[in-house]
């Protein structure tokens, strides 16, 4: 039986994009050729600034002592709990060099990337998650520089407590910018002269789509858009819970996808009816963003067997997934298309979005198909190494001559030819493409 919709969305991830994409590549392209003037002159017309870019030490560590005792000591607690995660996943990974056949050794190096541009949005909400995530991550990966952007409010700048974490997580230069001016100049290496060779970080769709239209120039984490949350639930699950937890991502922004998939018509009624009530609840920021995206992109799917739920979240890959069923050992094992899983009622994305260790930076519309999230080998790159022994050449350079030949690569295979002729000048060698 094929699933069922109990509420469907009036919009998609893909809602606006093109819009946004003309905006976006306008704005790069006169950053590109305008370069820190017209960075500034949007970062006054969007943000109300006109101070200095590049943000002095003395103003970060005014704003330290803007910061209450208590946040440090959460900020600390979160910083201590992603460094581990990243160093973990670092080691992870080794470099190795292993025999491929008599003298023939191959491997493999890690590299850090020279320099980071780490994205921090300071909108409707002070992130200072975002900047343990990103900086944090890069710090452990060996990054040379890093510059870390955040949006101004007005001259007053970044918000204190942003621009306390960005220190104290090992951001290099922090620029007061936001948007796709900081998006453009981390890229084009403006205010630093240390052009970012990948970009990082979450940010509304205009610094999504900047990220994307720069890939290839430079290199980002992933393509990100607004966040998206699905639960898969079955009749076991509390409503309570799994209706605060839609809420919770809903409230990110008026274009955050919330989707329910659940094998129980009962516990998808129950969703539906106090979804309402629970955005009223909030803020006044929190519920404005809340009830559009819950009506514009809120959708309930009703499955008939965990099979099919299981399939349907797959199609959707969402970026956060959590799953609240009497079977979660089973859906852990069969899914496959997810930036993050969260396993139980006991977690929740909201642990894994602020403090409990693994990064929040995460794939979008659909981008979990075919990669995970922002993690500490995103900052690496994974080179290889070769190294033969003259005796080595007397089987593969005739292979590689050969191959050359039989594809009509004649250069190629001549400097294949070219070894053998001076290691084993007395022999002779079949080097002519197979018939």
């Amino acid at each position: 039986m094929p699933e069922i919709y109990l509420k469907k969305a009036n919009k998609t991830p893909e809602t606006g994009t093109s819009e946004t994409r003309k905006i976006v590549e306008r704005m790069l392209s006169e950053i590109e050729n305008g370069k820190e003037e017209i960075a500034k002159k949007y970062a006054l017309e969007l943000d109300g600034f006109s101070g200095e870019v590049i943000i002095s030490k003395e103003k970060i560590e005014e704003a330290g002592k803007q910061v209450p005792e208590k946040l440090k000591d959460d900020i600390k607690f979160a910083h201590e709990r992603i460094k581990k995660f990243a160093e973990a996943q670092k080691e992870s990974v080794k470099e190795f060099e292993t025999e491929l056949s008599p003298g023939l050794w191959a491997g493999q190096k890690l590299i850090p990337i020279e320099t980071a541009g780490c994205y921090v949005p300071g909108g409707r909400y002070a992130h200072v998650a975002s900047a343990i995530m990103s900086i944090t991550t890069a710090k452990v990966a060996g990054v040379e520089n890093i510059i870390a952007c955040s949006a101004p409010k007005g001259n007053d700048g970044p918000n204190p407590a942003i621009l306390y974490t960005m220190n104290y997580c090992g951001a290099d230069k922090i620029l007061a910018l936001g948007g796709v001016q900081a998006i453009a100049s981390m890229a084009f290496g403006l205010f630093t002269n240390l052009p970012a060779k990948i970009l990082v970080g979450p940010g509304n769709r205009f610094v999504a789509e900047a990220k994307r239209t720069l890939f290839g120039k430079v290199g980002i984490d992933l393509f990100a858009g607004p966040t998206e949350i699905a639960i898969i639930a079955d009749e076991n699950a509390d409503p309570e819970i799994v209706a605060e937890d839609l809420v919770s991502q809903a409230e990110h922004g008026p274009d955050s996808p919330a989707w329910l998939i659940t094998t129980s018509d009962k516990l998808a009624n129950n969703v539906i009816s106090i979804m309402d009530a629970k955005i009223q609840n909030l803020p006044e920021t929190s519920k404005k963003a809340a009830e559009i995206a819950w009506k514009d992109y809120g959708e309930v799917i009703l499955c008939s067997s965990n099979e099919e739920a299981a399939r349907v979240s797959d199609i959707y890959a969402a970026e956060h997934l959590e799953v609240h069923t009497n079977t979660n050992d089973w859906y852990a094992k069969r899914l496959k298309n997810y930036g993050s899983l969260f396993i139980g009622e006991e977690t929740t994305v909201t642990f894994g979005d602020k403090c409990s260790g693994t990064n929040h930076i995460l794939p979008t519309k659909g981008a979990a198909h075919y990669t995970g999230g922002l993690s500490v080998h995103k900052f690496m790159k994974i080179v290889t190494t070769q190294r033969m022994t003259q005796e080595a050449n007397r089987s593969v350079a005739q292979v590689a001559a050969r191959i050359s030949r039989l594809e009509g690569m004649e250069a190629h295979a001549r400097s294949g030819d070219i070894r053998l002729k001076k290691y084993f000048p007395e022999e002779n060698f079949d080097v002519s493409p197979v018939e």
